[in-house]
């Protein structure tokens, strides 16, 4: 037996309605917190928020969402966010997988990642390839969140281009990972890769943490020296009149009609 299975408590039921008997008590002072959550919810799964949670309370008062405000009904992405960040310790981390959806919709998803980010608790967004999963092609992205977070920025990471092409599907290669784990843990900075963004700057875009507004992978643009260009364009004509009148005179040689304008 390993250790794994020493420490393991596996329980089945339906978290958007908290129907979990050790997640259940209403009661502050017993609520369970954990170091790490992780998670891979279904993707924009489809809910019902105006139905009573599993303790018979409404959902709009319900402990985990009170505070931030319910998921809308077209996606609950951000309800299994609160669910698990409901649930985190003061100093515990929290990772989650959702598609990128909840970095730039509106609406209730909007207030919902306003208050997250007004209060600190968005520590780092990291944008992955698309077609890493056998049951979507679609890319994702990472939030990784803390209830004390210590920067006054978001580490944003775009590492939508770093993998290996597979025959069916993208992999993410170990050195991929470390590059994405060394990134994150030193909170470094890389040009088209990583960037520490201020929270005044995201206010500034209205909340919106779409990665490729603050990261972009596509490679600088080449300056053009319009001077340089210019002086290319003079040569080129003067050679253009010099081989026309070239051409011109072997016209006349053999008695034919000579190029007009030359």
């Amino acid at each position: 037996m390993s250790l794994l299975e020493l420490n393991s408590n596996l329980e089945h039921g339906d978290t958007l309605t908290n129907d979990w008997g050790l997640l259940r008590d209403q009661n502050p002072a017993k609520k369970p917190t954990f170091d790490a959550v992780v998670a891979n919810p279904p993707f924009s799964y489809r809910w019902e928020p105006t139905e009573s949670n599993a303790s018979g309370g409404e959902m709009s008062e319900d402990m985990r969402f009170k505070n931030h405000g319910v998921a809308p009904k077209s996606a609950a992405d951000f309800a299994f966010l609160l669910h698990g960040f409901h649930y985190l310790k003061d100093d515990g981390v929290m990772a989650i997988i959702l598609p990128h959806g909840v970095l730039f919709r509106g609406g209730k998803e909007k207030a919902i990642r306003e208050k997250l980010l007004k209060d600190g608790q968005i520590d780092t967004v990291i944008g992955l390839p698309a077609n890493l999963f056998y049951s979507t092609g679609i890319p994702v992205c990472i939030l990784i969140l803390k209830k004390c977070k210590k920067p006054d920025d978001v580490l944003i990471i775009n590492a939508a281009e770093e993998y290996d092409k597979g025959k069916r599907q993208n992999v993410l290669s170990p050195g991929h990972i470390q590059k994405i784990v060394d990134t994150y843990q030193d909170r470094k900075e890389e040009e088209r890769y990583a960037r520490r963004v201020s929270m005044d700057e995201i206010a500034e875009n209205d909340w919106n943490l779409n990665i490729s507004r603050y990261v972009s992978t596509a490679p600088p643009e080449v300056m053009i020296d319009l001077d340089n260009v210019h002086d290319e364009l003079v040569d080129i004509e003067k050679d253009l009149r010099k081989a026309a009148k070239q051409h011109n005179a072997y016209l006349r040689e053999l008695g034919l009609p000579e190029l007009p304008g030359a």
